[in-house]
């Protein structure tokens, strides 16, 4: 809702960071100056998910992001669920729900020597996206990014490394500390909010907010959808929510006066009420960057405001 005196309230929706600290400190610092203090301190922050993987900080990423809430007690912080996060907490064993491990594996048990999933200790009850997520990809070279493969077909090596031990260790379970199990536990899927205001060529508009990581599939029912997001159903061997590319891409028609966010892509689209907020692609020469609503203003770690 709006605030008695009419002001909108501040919407900041954050891309992938995937495992670079320094640049999320950058973009939280310059999110800090830009907006007024009123503002930043009672704004709605939402993540768009992907904390870890390709950068070297996850673990610090983390701890970061868990104090928020206690530092900046009267904002509102959302952290959605990305793909590589579903992948990380697969490996951990902290997805949400119940589900059979192998009937995960089936449908694509085909890819498992060319992925090199991860056939270490546990990997019996573990979901499909852990065991590719800790394995080791045959592929030295990513040609759709141009950069080297990190350990995985999810670039995970950095992850288990900034836990201190070596990818693809079982090692790793016992070392990400009870806190950040619990953070990858309670990742929202999806995130709705209403009355966000955005600032458009035909003034302020007053729109429904639906944050989801990647998208929402294209021809599917939006409802059903959504219902099946909240539910976190993890017995799917993946989520095309979280992980699609074209098929997530463009806002449903059947969605009227509703503002689409993800981060995933690797881009920075923005086309009506579509926002797609990931300019980093967790590639380290690009920036990570932030949407402010209503404003609709790009704020980059990248950016020098002195």
């Amino acid at each position: 809702m709006t605030d008695p005196n009419n002001k909108p309230r501040t919407v900041i929706c954050v891309g992938d960071i995937h495992g670079y600290l320094t640049k999320l400190l950058n973009l939280w610092s310059n999110l800090r100056s830009q907006i007024d203090p009123d503002s930043f301190n009672t704004a709605t922050v939402i993540f768009l998910g992907d904390y870890c993987d390709r950068g070297p900080d996850t673990r610090k990423v983390i701890d970061f992001l868990i104090t928020l809430p206690k530092r900046y007690s009267n904002q509102k912080h959302v952290f959605l669920l990305g793909n590589h996060d579903f992948a990380f907490g697969g490996f951990v064993g902290v997805l949400a729900g119940e589900f059979e491990a192998k009937e995960t594996w089936m449908e694509y048990a085909d890819n498992e020597e060319r992925e090199g999933w991860y056939k270490g200790e546990g990997y019996e009850k573990m979901h499909l996206q852990g065991r590719r997520w800790g394995g080791w990809i045959k592929a030295k070279f990513n040609a759709a990014k141009g950069i080297d493969y990190k350990g995985s077909i999810y670039d995970a090596a950095p992850t288990f490394e900034s836990y201190g031990v070596a990818h693809g260790s079982s090692e790793l379970m016992k070392a990400v500390p009870e806190a950040h199990k619990k953070f990858l536990a309670d990742m929202v899927w999806v995130h709705e909010e209403d009355d966000v205001c955005i600032e458009t060529q035909e003034g302020v508009k007053h729109c429904k907010l639906i944050a989801v990581h990647a998208g929402l599939e294209r021809g599917k029912n939006v409802r059903e959808q959504l219902e099946f997001l909240k539910a976190r159903d993890a017995r799917v061997p993946k989520v095309t929510d979280l992980s699609g590319r074209k098929d997530v891409w463009d806002i449903p028609k059947e969605l009227t006066e509703t503002i689409l966010v993800s981060g995933h892509h690797g881009k920075l689209h923005i086309e009506g009420l579509r926002l797609i907020i990931d300019e980093g692609g967790g590639l380290e020469g690009n920036p990570v960057a932030a949407i402010v609503l209503p404003s609709m203003k790009i704020v980059r770690d990248t950016d020098n405001f002195s």
